[in-house]
């Protein structure tokens, strides 16, 4: 006959169950607060509001060359060596090896990796302790109503110690998640770290190849100049010339030299940058010098899709993680609101002398839980959970700001580069022309066909040209390196070598 209320009858092994039991409902638990997803790019398959042309406009030399837009094509990691400049890509390369910025960078992601793992080994696993203990203790019997008895005693202890937080609610795994976060963060910190250095040192180094041309110009211009003086103050003293034409003259050649002095100081600075840039004092004389005939400009202009831009630019990652942070640490703050339980156990021995710690009679155990409901602190835990929905609020808006200054970066780079090539072919042209001017001039001056004030006007207006025709080269090289660093710099198809960047 089967007993209709069969009593429960509690057995050594039910204990075992139990706490496999609390265990898989422990890493079954549920984790409150919201499931990060990363927000969708912006619906665009455009960064400008009119199309780009297939290909720039053309000019002659170098600098001039037509340079072709490719939608879609993935930029090279070592995109500087594009420009075929082996000075500029060694000097890359061991600032990559030198810059304190980097190895800040580096130190920053090392430091997040070991908190991450300090936090998942402290409580994602039972804490493990030994002890060891010797106490000189007085025993007063009045505790057990005995007034009249005193005792004094050595009491030596060994045990081992287990305690375990069990993450029913989830707020230790968001709290994982947060720092895993924060080290996403620090890796994307360090591939903008690689990004900004190449694209600055690139940007450094065709400065001072614009400067040293603008320099070459404006020495040679001077020297014509001044050779124009030698031949008007010979005709002054025969009387072909009043002397305004030679103190204009004069006047020319001394402006003309006092452009030096700042293209000069410009230099000096540049020069200082790059040695900085490169982790190198200003004085290090082996630093190369860069000139415009150095550089070859890209003919093919890789440009990604702008689905692939939030997935490539190194400071929309790292926006991208501090808003995976910010989300987590909503999910910390509702689990406070929640139950936590503990576990904990003792196993040891306790005896008047150290001989007997280690018999069997000196055995003690503990094994206990312990649950915590928070009831009542005066508004701070859902104070604090409304200030982490705040924080995610403010790193989503920081986010999307984030892309959209990115989107602006390229549609800004691919403009230039149009503009650039346009502006360098008229420059040309402008200094071709300038350049007849000034033949014609002089010519005709010779043979008193035009005044001197047609030749002085000629003069100044092929020195504006040269110096602009510089400065226009140039700005060829520093926009298309601009693009590259706008479309993150390709650090994704990185190798493995050390003087490359890698995500690490």
């Amino acid at each position: 006959m089967i007993d209709a209320n069969p009593r429960f009858v509690w057995r050594p092994q039910y204990a075992t169950r139990c706490a496999a039991l609390c265990g898989c409902a422990a890493l079954a638990g549920c984790m409150v607060g919201p499931d990060y997803r990363t927000p969708p790019a912006p619906a665009t398959d455009t960064y400008t509001a009119t199309p780009l042309p297939e290909q720039t406009a053309s000019a002659p030399g170098a600098a001039g060359l037509p340079q072709h837009f490719a939608p879609g094509q993935d930029i090279p990691a070592g995109w500087w060596a594009l420009f075929h400049c082996e000075p500029l890509d060694t000097l890359i390369r061991e600032a990559f090896s030198n810059s304190p910025n980097v190895a800040a960078a580096q130190a920053a992601l090392r430091q997040a990796r070991e908190n991450f793992l300090a936090q998942a080994g402290g409580t994602l696993l039972p804490g493990v302790d030994a002890q060891l203990g010797a106490t000189r203790e007085k025993l007063n019997g009045i505790t057990f109503g005995q007034p009249g008895l005193t005792k004094e005693f050595n009491l030596y202890n060994a045990s081992v110690n287990v305690s375990y937080k069990l993450d029913v609610f989830g707020g230790t795994r968001r709290e994982l998640e947060a720092l895993h976060a924060q080290v996403d963060y620090q890796s994307y910190q360090l591939q903008a770290a690689y990004l900004a250095m190449s694209a600055n040192i690139v940007t450094a180094a065709v400065k001072e190849a614009s400067l040293r041309a603008q320099i070459d110009a404006t020495e040679r211009i001077a020297s014509e100049e001044d050779e124009q003086l030698g031949v008007l103050g010979k005709q002054f003293e025969l009387g072909g010339v009043g002397r305004t034409a030679v103190l204009a003259q004069q006047t020319l050649l001394a402006q003309t030299r006092a452009t030096l002095p700042p293209l000069r100081q410009q230099l000096d600075q540049v020069r200082h940058q790059l040695a900085v840039l490169a982790g190198k004092l200003p004085s290090d004389a082996t630093l190369p010098e860069f000139r415009l005939d150095m550089f070859s400009l890209p003919a093919t202009l890789p440009v990604s899709l702008p689905s692939a831009l939030v997935r490539q630019r190194p400071d929309i990652l790292a926006a991208d993680a501090v808003l995976h942070q910010a989300s987590a640490q909503i999910g910390v703050a509702t689990a406070a609101l929640y139950p936590q339980i503990t576990l904990s156990a003792s196993y040891g021995a306790e005896a008047l002398t150290p001989a007997q710690v280690f018999r069997a009679g000196s055995t003690i155990w503990s094994f206990g839980g312990t649950l915590l409901q928070p009831l009542f602190h005066g508004g701070q835990l859902s104070a604090q959970k409304r200030a982490a929905e705040a924080a995610y609020e403010q790193a989503d808006a920081q986010y999307r700001e984030t892309v959209l200054l990115a989107f602006q970066n390229v549609a800004d780079s691919l403009r230039a580069l149009d503009h650039d090539a346009s502006g360098l072919k008229a420059q040309t042209d402008a200094w071709r022309a300038a350049s007849d001017s000034l033949d014609l001039t002089r010519g005709q001056y010779r043979v008193g066909g035009v005044s001197y004030l047609s030749l002085l006007d000629a003069q100044r207006q092929y020195q504006q040209t040269v110096v602009s025709l510089a400065q226009a080269q140039a700005s060829r090289y520093a926009d298309t390196a601009a693009l590259f660093q706008a479309l993150g710099g390709g650090w994704w198809n990185a190798s493995a070598a050390p003087t490359t960047p890698t995500t690490q």
